[in-house]
């Protein structure tokens, strides 16, 4: 089955000084997300960091909802899908080595459905904020 045409996108990039690897295992260690993006308060993955696997996602203050893991390709990146009111989101979390010493970390956000535009900005409208967190802390 071929992926919906995307009706919104965004993409945000950040270079960071660590290796691909570093980058992956802050990827990998799910439980230990919170402590780079603000945007989660708690999150659960069930099963294996794989796809097909599922997180659940506690945003602070809001209701949690569902994610699935589609692609996972070590030390290159994932992709997770996320289905609200017939929308589907999904973003591309992608590590592009540089050279010996750095890793370029991109957010592709693909939007499609009823309310892309109005989801699409909500769900990536933090991704600086994640993304400079995600530096800093792989910089550690």
């Amino acid at each position: 089955m071929n992926a919906p045409t995307p009706t919104w996108r965004d993409e945000r990039r950040i270079d960071i000084h660590a290796m691909p690897q570093r980058i992956w295992q802050l990827f990998v260690d799910v439980a230990g997300w919170p402590q780079w993006n603000a945007g989660i308060e708690r999150i659960e993955l069930h099963g294996v960091f794989a796809g097909g696997s599922c997180l659940v996602i506690q945003p602070p203050g809001e209701d949690p909802f569902a994610s699935r893991l589609l692609e996972v390709r070590e030390n290159q990146g994932f992709t997770d899908e996320t289905v609200l009111h017939g929308t589907r989101l999904r973003v591309h979390h992608l590590i592009e080595p540089l050279d010996a010493r750095r890793t370029r970390v991109v957010f592709r956000t693909e939007v499609c459905g009823p309310f892309a535009a109005d989801l699409g900005a909500a769900a990536t409208e933090d991704f600086g904020e994640v993304l400079a967190a995600l530096k800093q802390h792989a910089e550690r």
